[in-house]
Order: C-alpha cells, then structure tokens, then sequence
C-alpha cells in the first residue's frame, strides 16, 4: 500500500500488506509468498466512534461542571460578603441596642424626676394655699384696720406687724417655689417626649438594618446551595461518562491489541519481514530484551512505566520488537519502523544491526511528535491502516 504525504515527510509508515523476507546485515535477500493480514477490528470491543462519543459526553459533562463550578465560586464570595454585611449589621445593631438603652434609662430618669417634681410642685401648692388662707382667717387681710382696732401695748402690735410680715414673705416664697417646680415638671416632660421619640427611632433604624442584613445572607446561602446541588449532580454525570469512556478506550484497546497479535502472528509481525536471528545483533536482540532496556530509559524522556503497556502495544503492532523487521510496501525498517530507514542513524552508526539504537531513535521521534508513547498509541489506533 502506497504511503500517505503526511508519513512520508514524518518517517512513519502504514502497516504493510504484502510480505518479504529480507535479511538486513546480510548480504543476500529472498523472497516468500503473498500474505494478507488480518481484519482491523473484531466486532466485540467498541467503535473508535463509540469511544470518541463518550469521551465527547464526558468532556460536556466536565464543561458544563467548570461553568458550574464558577457560578459556586461567585456565590460563594457572594455568600461571604453577606456573611460580612451581617456581621456588620449585627455590631451597628448592638451598638444602636446600647444607644437605646441607654436613651430608656434617661427617660426612665428623666420619667422618675419628673414624678418627683410633680409631687414637690403639688406639695408647695398646697402649703401656699393653706398659709393664704390662714392669713385671711387671721385678719392679714385688713391689717390696717386690725391695728386701729387692737387695744394692745405697741410691744404687742410690733410682735403682730413682725410675724405678719414673715408669714407674708413665707407665703411668696413658697408661691415662687412652686412655680419653679412646675416649671421643671414641665421641661422633664418635653425632655422626656424628645427622649421617647429617639428611642423609637434608633429601635426601628437598629431592627431594620439587621433584618436586612440577616435577609441578604439567607438569600446568598440559599442561592450558593441550590448551586452545589447541581454542581454535585454535574460532578456525579461526569464522573460517570469519564469512567464509561475509560472503560471502552481499554475494551477498545484490548480488542486493537488482540487484533494486533493475530495480525502478527500470520504476517510475522506488523512488518513483512520474518524474525531471522542469523544476522548480527549487539543490543535489544530479543523482544523480551528490547522491551527491558526501553523501560529501563523511559524515565530519561519525562515518563513513567505507566507508559511501558502502551509502548508494548504500539510495537507490538509496528515489528514484533524485532531489530531487522523490514516493511516492503515503504521502506520501513527496525523496531520503531522508521522511514525512511536511515533515519535511524542519527541515534548511531550501528542503527542496522543494533535494537537498542533504534529503541533510543524511537522514543525520541515519540517524545518529539506525540509527547508520549500512549498517544502515540492513541494515534495509531485511530487510524486504519494503523500507523504512528
């Protein structure tokens, strides 16, 4: 099968279909029957398709989680600063509590003196009233009469004129008296109507602010909670679909790679070549030992031995992990099936003959192209004929 541009330009090459024996290291070639390969997939493990869909159902799930997930984030700030607001609603009110209170204890004061002054005033009243009368009764009325009337000794008149005068003066005093007192009773009162209409102001100002505080934070922890709800829900659905599309990648894969060994074994590999150790080989001779020193240097291109299976798979696929594996229809040649083949010596003059140079040619050209050997394998499954 001729070979794409793209695999032209990037070394790499579809799997062949017809087959020829070629001994590289040696000096002769010869030349064997047609072969056909097997079927490209079996019809018990999914579709590249069915894999590519769920993973696509997974990738929705996930995004629409992300969008999800940034809504609970602002209602979470959200939340906080309702929180906040509260807190500061509750400390405004507790200071206007203490306003307030203070404010009802000087009315409950300015209240008690203004009893108290009622009572002084009501008292004075009555002693100025009681102290006029007496006067009366007594003749302060018509003093001058009183005096030319009295048949007394003037000692006894000037006693009379003396005590008159004093109970008169005692009478203007206690009626200045009481007018004070009532004139006190009646600046506590409107200092009392003043007071009360503050107190009233600063309780509803207090309970207002603090109600509404209170009604931002429930609606913020209402919101933020019918939004982790669903963003669980999210979480859940995606979990599902990453797990459905992981577990048809690996039924797809195990089917590719079951695939992968029957072509092999009635081709002799994904090259068209036969296994034929009569030639020389210094390093990655066998498969087993070619596969041993490419885990062993996995780690020096970034990667870890979960890498190794698809690494495994991907050359299984491509030589068998045979050294002189040789593609007749392009070129290809070695583990890896670089083509064209001479690609191989930039990794080392003895890329022909050597499996351990083509292995470190490999897993560069994997490094550089696909970032890994499980894309890189990822790649090949997805295309038919499969190349990488």
């Amino acid at each position: 099968m001729a070979a794409r541009n793209e695999i032209a330009t990037t070394g790499r090459r579809p799997v062949g279909i017809r087959a020829r024996l070629v001994v590289l290291g040696a000096v002769a070639a010869v030349a064997i029957p047609l072969v056909t390969a097997g079927p490209a997939r079996a019809d018990d493990y999914p579709s590249w398709d069915e894999v590519q869909a769920a993973k696509a159902n997974a990738a929705a799930a996930q995004a629409e989680y992300a969008k999800i997930a940034s809504l609970i984030d602002g209602l979470q700030q959200a939340a906080q600063a309702a929180a906040a607001d509260e807190l500061k609603k509750q400390f405004e009110y507790t200071q206007a509590k203490d306003a307030l209170d203070a404010q009802t204890a000087k009315l409950d004061t300015i209240n008690q003196q203004v009893t108290s002054a009622q009572k002084d005033a009501t008292q004075a009243k009555t002693q100025y009233g009681k102290l006029a009368s007496q006067l009366y009764i007594s003749g302060g009325g018509s003093l001058t009469a009183k005096l030319l009337l009295d048949n007394g000794t003037s000692d006894n008149l000037l006693d009379q004129l003396g005590s008159m005068s004093q109970l008169t003066g005692h009478i203007s005093q206690l009626q200045t008296y009481a007018k004070q007192k009532q004139n006190i009773v009646t600046s506590l009162q409107a200092q009392a109507k003043q007071a009360e209409g503050i107190r009233a102001g600063l309780e509803q100002d207090a309970d207002s602010k603090y109600k509404a505080a209170q009604a931002a934070k429930a609606a913020a922890d209402s919101a933020l909670a019918a939004e982790q709800a669903q963003g669980a829900v999210l979480q859940a659905q995606a979990a599902t679909l990453n797990a459905q599309a992981a577990q048809l990648d690996a039924q797809r894969r195990a089917g590719l790679a079951r695939d992968a060994q029957n072509q092999s074994a009635s081709t002799g590999g994904g090259s068209d070549s036969d296994v034929d150790l009569s030639a020389s080989c210094t390093g990655g001779c066998t498969a087993g030992a070619a596969q041993a020193y490419a885990s062993s240097i996995l780690g020096s291109y970034g990667w870890g031995q979960g890498q190794m299976s698809c690494l495994v798979s991907l050359w299984n696929m491509e030589s068998n992990w045979r050294w002189n594996a040789y593609n007749s229809s392009s070129g290809a040649y070695g583990i890896p099936q670089s083509l064209p083949a001479d690609k191989l010596a930039s990794a080392g003059g003895d890329w022909m003959t050597n499996g351990n140079t083509q292995i470190r040619w490999g897993l560069s050209y994997i490094s550089g192209r696909y970032g890994s050997p499980c894309a890189a394998w990822d790649h090949e499954l997805s295309e038919n004929p499969h190349w990488y």
